[in-house]
């Protein structure tokens, strides 16, 4: 039977049509519309598809598509009535569409096997639904929301038109509306025998199928009020949907609500669980489309960046990033680099086709009671398409995906996103970093670094994008980091986690913030975090006023977007972020980019000058840390950071190029985190082990082998046998090439490849 919504009542003709009657007294969502009778339907279609896309239809009849795609309007410009009746019948008047486009295809010389049908996509905004509001008056409408898919199931065929054959030999055909339930004719329309006393036997080779997918779907996280779950559903996807959606995708669903009984076991219960069928989707096109910025918002944005000149823009930011966390002068630096991940750099392609990230990582590393779980909150509900997860709590799919077993109870594999497939474009908060699995740490490199998920389980392959920043933190085994005082280094603090040492090379910045007294500076931050108690509002006083929770959308913005603490309003902050991200794609300039090479050359050199011993072929670091200077060494991997918070702080300025003032800053940021971490090497954050420490293992391994092989070291042995000592190929093959030009070793003649000691 088809199906017609809630408010009409009916009964068959003798012709086999539904007449539906219109309840007296009662009007439809849209207007007092007669429900259209099934013999109205396919007239008006075909003067539709005559009339309006018959071009349309031709490129169906030549194969160049199995489908038609509508737009809402171009329907409602031709009838404004029946287009109305569409949002109320889907089911019925989608149908009927897709007879009346058969019909004239076929007329038109149409010879494919498979069916064609109709699609409607860009529903007017009064059919808009927020998930969690719909109920028993949308089911069986066609209704539009939008969401984000966090589960897809693996494809599964569907019969689509069944064919029976009764034991007379005669044959029926089904359609099948139902998906839990195989339908079987009622009665043989041969020997006019009823189910039960004949047996139907299905035709396999006669049968129509269609691909059926199901994927899981979750408000946008942005709209969820503060306090509360998002709410989920089941839908249906089949035919050309299926395949068109990954896990993190946020698309626009127009759908049909469906419902079915919920079961006690085998006993149906009165409660009826909703489900959904897509009829269409509409993928995001450009991002950040979920945060409303109106022209006003734009006029704000610009005034404010306008007004306030270097460097008083990035301390209003700064400030205004959890204000009521008092910010200490080694955390004040900490909210400054937070500042400029909001905003991030920009990612490039190359033209070989190579991706570098924009997004920038920061590690954060503390004792108890530093306020790393309060920055880590306040920069997911910040920032655009931010999220928060805790170490000690992740789903299944954990930070990356999973391919999970039974996902939607059908049997099939499910394919569900992790937190960083579900920040894409955004920033994902992870709190106690260090208690995460080793497993799924080692997966979350290829994440951070080509922000590409990769999965190959259960019949699913699939490549989820993670193009998001990370802010993460991490705590120590022992509960307190060690006090070194001055002596102190950001990888003897690292290996009191519980972290893998080569993680630290994909953050960009790594803080290290320590709770040591001092009476001065404790005084000031008890007296804040007291006045700042003292100041805050009873949080029931608030929702009983406001009648729902807070939620920091539907904050009030100012004519300046300052609240009365000279302080960046959330939300004004959000739409500031959005807008820049969304529109701004800075170019670092010739200029700037002369003083991040100076930068990085002069570093390198000083690292140079104190690193080689010739008499031993020692790499040891002459590492002299004096009242302003520390000598280190930066690799290429520490450059690409560099850049990164160039574009972040121009991005941040509304600049679509990069200045040398935007490099300083970015230099100043850099060298603060690097000397306040006391990092002795580049090599020690990639690898855990310094330069001098990869020099002593590499000259080691050397004696080793040529004790063993009568004074002969290959270079293969020397290779096999320092990796498996956690130094890469690249560092021996350099370290090598050294002790040659040094004249610690030589290579005799005829004999490439292998070396001895002088």
């Amino acid at each position: 039977m088809h199906a017609f919504p809630l408010e009409t009542r009916g009964c068959r003709n003798p012709s086999g049509f539904f007449i539906g009657l219109q309840r007296r007294g009662r009007k439809t969502d849209r207007g007092n519309h007669m429900t259209l009778l099934a013999p109205d339907a396919k007239p008006r279609w075909r003067s539709f598809l005559e009339d309006v896309v018959s071009d349309e239809v031709q490129r169906i009849v030549s194969g160049q598509t199995d489908h038609l795609e509508l737009k809402f309007h171009q329907l409602q410009a031709f009838d404004p009535d029946f287009a109305d009746i569409l949002l109320l019948q889907p089911d019925h008047i989608l149908r009927e569409g897709s007879n009346a486009l058969r019909t004239y295809c076929m007329e038109m010389g149409f010879q494919q096997q498979s069916d064609p049908f109709i699609r409607v996509s860009n529903l007017p905004l009064d059919s808009r639904r927020v998930l969690r509001n719909v109920g028993h008056a949308d089911v069986q409408r066609l209704i539009s929301s939008e969401v984000i898919a966090t589960k897809v199931s693996e494809i599964k065929p569907r019969i689509h038109r069944a064919v029976f054959q009764c034991s007379c030999d005669y044959e029926t055909e089904i359609m099948q509306r139902d998906h839990t339930e195989l339908e079987e004719p009622l009665q043989c329309g041969g020997c006019g025998e009823r189910k039960g006393r004949v047996k139907f036997t299905l035709v396999k080779e006669k049968c129509s199928l269609v691909d059926n997918q199901k994927i899981e779907i979750q408000e946008i996280p942005e709209r969820v009020p503060s306090g509360a779950q998002p709410s989920s559903g089941m839908v249906i996807l089949e035919g050309d949907l299926v395949n068109r959606v990954l896990p993190g995708t946020r698309i626009i669903a127009n759908m049909v609500p469906q419902m079915h009984s919920e079961r006690k076991g085998t006993r149906k219960t009165p409660l009826f669980e909703i489900f959904y069928n897509m009829v269409s989707m509409e993928t995001e096109t450009e991002p950040f489309t979920e945060i409303n910025i109106d022209q006003e918002d734009i006029e704000k944005i610009l005034k404010l960046v306008n007004d306030h000149p270097e460097p008083e823009l990035l301390k209003l930011v700064t400030s205004s990033i959890a204000p009521s966390i008092f910010a200490t002068p080694g955390l004040y630096q900490v909210k400054r680099s937070l500042a400029l991940q909001l905003f991030g750099g920009v990612s490039r392609i190359s033209p070989d086709g190579t991706r570098t990230r924009g997004d920038i990582h920061i590690l954060l590393m503390g004792d108890p009671g530093v306020a790393k779980s309060q920055l880590l909150t306040y920069m997911s509900n910040l920032s655009p398409r931010g999220k928060f997860a805790s170490g000690g709590s992740v789903t299944s799919a954990g930070l990356t995906a999973a391919a999970v077993k039974d996902g939607f109870s059908d049997g099939r594999f499910a394919l569900e996103a992790g937190v960083l497939p579900l920040s894409d474009r955004g920033l994902a908060a992870i709190d106690e970093f260090d208690k995460i699995g080793k497993q799924e740490r080692s997966a979350i490199h290829p994440a951070m670094e080509q922000q590409k998920v990769r999965v190959a389980k259960g019949g699913i392959t699939a490549t989820l994008n993670s193009r998001c920043a990370v802010l993460a933190a991490a705590n120590p085994k022992s509960g307190r980091f060690e006090y070194r005082g001055g002596n102190a280094s950001i990888m003897q603090s690292f290996a009191e986690t519980d972290l893998e040492a080569p993680l630290a090379s994909r953050f960009d910045l790594i803080w290290l913030l320590s709770d040591i007294p001092d009476r001065g500076l404790d005084e000031r931050i008890a007296t804040h975090i007291i006045r700042n108690r003292a100041s805050g509002s009873s949080e029931l006083q608030i929702e009983d006023q406001m009648g729902s929770i807070v939620n920091i959308e539907s904050e009030e913005m100012t004519e300046t977007g300052l609240d009365d603490n000279d302080h960046l309003t959330t939300g004004f902050l959000r739409k500031y972020i959005a807008y820049a991200k969304k529109n701004i794609h800075p170019t670092i300039d010739t200029e700037a980019q002369s003083e991040i090479v100076k930068y990085y050359i002069q570093t390198r050199q000083n690292y140079q000058k104190g690193m080689i011993n010739p008499a031993t072929s020692d790499y040891s670091l002459n590492s002299t840390k004096g009242e302003n200077q520390t000598e280190i060494s930066v690799t290429a991997r520490a450059l690409e950071a560099l850049m990164r918070l160039t574009e972040a702080h121009a991005r941040m300025h509304l600049r679509e190029v990069a200045t040398i003032i935007d490099a300083k800053m970015a230099i100043s940021i850099f060298k603060h985190w690097r000397e306040e971490s006391n990092i002795r090497d580049e090599a020690e954050l990639q690898t855990g082990i310094s330069k001098a420490g990869q020099s002593s293992i590499v000259k080691q391994i050397m004696k080793e082998i040529s004790f063993e092989n009568d004074g002969k070291m290959p270079i293969s042995k020397i290779l096999d046998r320092a990796m498996l000592g956690g130094v890469d190929e690249a560092t021996v093959r350099t370290l090598v090439s050294k002790m040659q030009q040094n004249g610690i070793i030589y290579q005799p003649p005829n004999t490439p490849g292998t070396y001895e000691f002088v």
